[in-house]
Order: structure tokens, then sequence, then C-alpha cells
């Protein structure tokens, strides 16, 4: 066994109506001035309120910065630090999908004036320390919750990521009750999403270490179990629980044994055309498995019998990786989610430039099972064309 080192959340709070235990938790951590990161759809929904009054009932002022946008550009975050210190906050919690949680982290380390956010971009580059921090995830995909990673958009098509174990929470909220009103293509591109961060930890080719597989494997196996019921019984609070778990558990392997080439080639479709991440994540999935399977076949057998159970699989490891493969268009399909990139009006002409962009995320490239050249990922988004 490699050496290895695993970092995660110290506290993790599950169960149902478990965010109204909101005001317990921030005052136990002495957070008297708490400033919720979420975003409008949070608020018109009402999915705060519960959390709000539990934290008024604690005598913790709460101010709530809901401009977060999907893929939030810097600009949102220093639009947040600017109201956090006019509110004095001592406490920050992230609440909604990944990109409040993501914004949350920084808006943290931010706050304190040590740094600016241009000079934390890339890895181990926060020197300072962070604000207490609370995340309560409202989808079953990002993991960001359980990572060590915040990704913000810097430019029209660009993207840059801060990677610190200082943008680890001190304590996460899973409440499966928040996600019973997601919309069903939602809470399919977001467990697919979450299914990708288990994959894609198990067969990292830097890092891989057995916590992170453990956490994997039940990852897969939670969200096979239950994703399909999420979707079509969208009030199924056994199969969001689930599905909640199943992404947290899924962002803690990621977070230590990091993603690869599923996510470098999905960053620029959601970069240039807007495309949710977990549906960027599906669409090029099954497409990078097929890429892969001559490095990596013999990871993905082993994890084949968790996503297709009581299958009577192949013996061959590349035969079963093309299984998998069919497997994930399959099922995307059957999920109502888009399969193919001309579906989403893509332009086929704008491949070169995808793959160009997808060639600088040589942070995820280098754990990838296979080495990835540019004339691999322009035949990757040709094949998901």
């Amino acid at each position: 066994m490699n050496d290895f080192l695993f970092s995660t959340v110290a506290d993790v709070i599950v169960g149902t109506d478990s965010s109204k235990q909101l005001g317990d938790v921030a005052t136990s951590m002495g957070i008297q001035r708490a400033l919720i990161v979420t975003d409008p759809g949070i608020v018109k929904f009402g999915l705060l309120d519960a959390a709000v009054e539990s934290l008024q009932s604690h005598h913790i002022a709460v101010h709530t910065y809901s401009d977060v946008v999907a893929d939030p550009p810097a600009s949102v975050v220093m639009d947040a630090v600017q109201i956090a210190q006019d509110f004095a906050c001592d406490g920050v919690i992230g609440f909604g999908g990944g990109s409040s949680m993501d914004v949350a982290k920084l808006l943290a380390v931010l706050i304190t004036g040590e740094q600016t956010l241009d000079a934390i971009y890339g890895v181990d580059q926060i020197t300072g320390g962070r604000l207490p921090l609370i995340q309560v995830p409202t989808t079953a995909g990002t993991g960001s919750e359980a990572t060590m990673v915040s990704i913000i958009t810097t430019g029209e098509t660009t993207k840059a990521g801060v990677v610190s174990r200082t943008l680890l929470a001190d304590k996460i909220i899973l409440d499966a009750g928040l996600t019973l009103g997601l919309p069903p293509a939602v809470t399919a591109a977001t467990g697919i999403d979450a299914m990708v961060h288990a994959i894609e930890a198990f067969t990292s080719k830097r890092l891989k270490n057995p916590l992170s597989d453990m956490l994997a494997c039940e990852a897969l196996r939670l969200m096979t179990g239950n994703l399909e019921i999420a979707v079509k019984q969208g009030d199924n609070i056994e199969a969001r629980s689930a599905m909640l778990l199943g992404a947290m558990l899924a962002g803690q392997a990621f977070a230590n044994a990091p993603v690869a080439a599923v996510h470098a080639l999905a960053y620029p479709l959601g970069g240039n055309y807007h495309i949710p991440h977990g549906l960027s994540n599906s669409l090029v999935l099954p497409h990078v498995l097929r890429f892969n399977a001559s490095h990596g076949a013999a990871l993905y057998a082993q994890l084949a019998p968790i996503i297709l159970p009581g299958r009577t699989l192949p013996e061959d490891a590349v035969a079963v990786t093309e299984l998998l493969a069919d497997h994930f268009l399959a099922l995307a399909a059957d999920l109502g989610l888009p399969t193919s990139l001309q579906q989403l009006d893509i332009d086929k002409n704008d491949l070169p430039k995808l793959a160009e962009e997808a060639m600088l995320q040589q942070r995820l490239l280098i754990n990838n099972p296979r080495e990835v050249s540019l004339k691999d990922a322009l035949a990757i988004y040709h094949e998901a064309f």
C-alpha cells in the first residue's frame, strides 16, 4: 500500500429536518452573526425558512446573500465578501447547490482580508485562516460540501479552481427534505454527476487510496439503487436520503483521489454553453470510459458489479467497460436527459475550440488513467456529438 493523506470534514449531521438544528450547530461553534450564501430559487421556494428561524431562535443575527448564480463569476464572490464585511459576520453558511457552497468556502477565507481572490487560485495557495463554515447541500450531486475545491468562472468561457484543505467545512448538515422539490431533470443530472465523482475517484491515477475507494464504492451502491427512484418518485424520502448521503461520500472520495478527464472535458461545455455541470459530465462520461478502457478497464470491471447488480458480466474487462459505457448512455436517456452534444444545438465547428479548452485542465487530466492529447480530446467530443 502506498502512503497517503486523507482529509475530510470533522462532523456530518444526517437526518430529515436536520436543517432545523442549524441554530444549535451555529451556537456550538460560537457564531453570533451568520451570513447565509444561497441562490434566488432557494429563497423563492422557502427552503431557507426553517433554517433561518432556527438561527434566530438562538439569537443569532442572520443576513442572506442570495445572488449566487450557476458557474459563479469572481464578481459574485467579491460582492458577497463586501456584504459579509459590512454585516460583520463571524460565520458562513453555504445553503444550496455546488455554486452556493463554492462561494461560501471562498467567502469564509476572503472576509478575513488576509489574501485576495487572485492570490489563492491554484493548489495550496491559502496561507491564512477562515471563519467558521457550515455547508447544507440542497442537491445530491456536486459533493461540494465535502471537498476542498471551489471553482469560479474567471472569463467568458474559462474557470479556475482554488484547492486547499482550509476550504473543508467544519460541519455538514444533510437534510434530504430539502431535496424533495428538485425537478426530475436536475435530480437526474446531479445524480449522474455524483456517480462520475465516485467512478473517477476510484480510477484516479494519482492519490488513489483505500479510504477513497471504500467511499466511492458505497456511494455508487447507494446511488445505483436509488437514482431512478428519486427521479421518478421525487417525494420518496428514503431514495432522496440515500442519494444525498451517496453524493457526499463521493465528494469525500474525490476530495482525496481527484477527478480526471470526464470533468476536464465537461468544463468547456459549461463555460461555453452554460450547460449544467452534471449534464456536461453525463454527456461525455460514456465516451471517456471507452477511451480509457485500454488503461483503466481492470478498475472499471471492479465497479461493474456495483453499477450493474445482478447482471452477468463478460470475463474480459474491456468488454465490461463497453457495457458500462452503454449503460450510462441508456440511463441518461431513460432519465430524460440529452445524450449527445447535437441535441443541445452545439455547433460541430466548435469542437476543436472545446478540445483546446479541455487541454487547459491539466490539474484534472494528470489524474486520468490514460494520457489525453489534444487529438484525443477532439475525438472524444466527436464521439459525444
